[in-house]
């Protein structure tokens, strides 16, 4: 069965890590053995094939599930929050690509060598622009691999597009963010309250979201976000790093 990444603080070679048994209701803990003999005899009702690992309690603190996963939903059952959040609206994303990318009419033109970079807003643009003006911010960091699959070429050439409607968009590299303990999935996170995790096929495909408050889960995500922002790179400025982006 398939291992899911929930969280990890290692830091300096240091190990506590949790992930999540696919499939399963159960939860593997990664940490270092218990080997205090003062401790190993107060433990109870011992099985053969059992081991004892000690973590931080930070780590089941900030990553431990805390409820069971909801329903998928379409996306477009909560397409409403990018009209009706108050404050912020951030997004990170994990993927090496997305089948809407490619699945696009920017997409064949983008193929076809002609310029993506300054097309005329769409609806999407269109409602970042409005809401940002009001006061409120799109953010979002793109994690890319070195070198970057053709996916995230596509969208770092046609981020300028977004920047410009007044979407922040930054880039990180993916042994940066995995330095760093970021989430291996994408999300939104809405005024700091609400987490849209989404649920994607092995096509790429979007499949819906999942929608949580969960405090535990909504703080792991504000972590994340303020880890990610800090070291990311503004995507004009992460362009000049990459040598094309065709």
């Amino acid at each position: 069965m398939a291992l899911r990444f929930l969280g990890t603080t290692s830091d300096g070679g240091d190990c506590p890590t949790l992930y999540e048994i696919e499939g399963t209701d159960e939860i593997l803990v990664q940490g270092d053995r218990e080997t205090d003999p003062q401790h190993l005899v107060q433990l109870r009702d011992v099985k053969e094939s059992e081991t004892f690992v000690r973590v931080p309690r930070e780590l089941l603190t900030r990553f431990a599930p805390r409820a069971e996963s909801g329903e998928v939903i379409p996306f477009k059952e909560v397409a409403r929050v990018f009209t009706e959040f108050k404050h912020t609206a951030w997004r990170l994303e994990t993927r090496h690509g997305y089948a809407t990318d490619r699945r696009s009419e920017a997409w064949a033109r983008w193929q076809a060598g002609e310029d993506i970079a300054h097309d005329a807003p769409d609806a999407w643009r269109r409602n970042v622009a409005e809401q940002t003006a009001h006061g409120k911010r799109f953010g979002r960091v793109r994690i890319v691999d070195q070198p970057p699959t053709e996916g995230q070429r596509f969208l770092l050439t046609r981020a300028p597009s977004n920047v410009a409607a007044g979407d922040e968009v930054r880039y990180l590299w993916r042994a940066n963010a995995e330095r760093l303990g970021l989430p291996d999935f994408d999300f939104w996170l809405i005024d700091s309250r609400t987490l849209l995790r989404f649920v994607f096929d092995d096509e790429d495909t979007t499949l819906g979201v999942v929608v949580s408050a969960d405090p535990s889960e909504v703080l792991a995500a504000c972590q994340a976000r303020d880890a990610a922002w800090h070291f990311a790179v503004p995507a004009a400025e992460f362009a000049r790093q990459v040598p094309s982006t065709m």
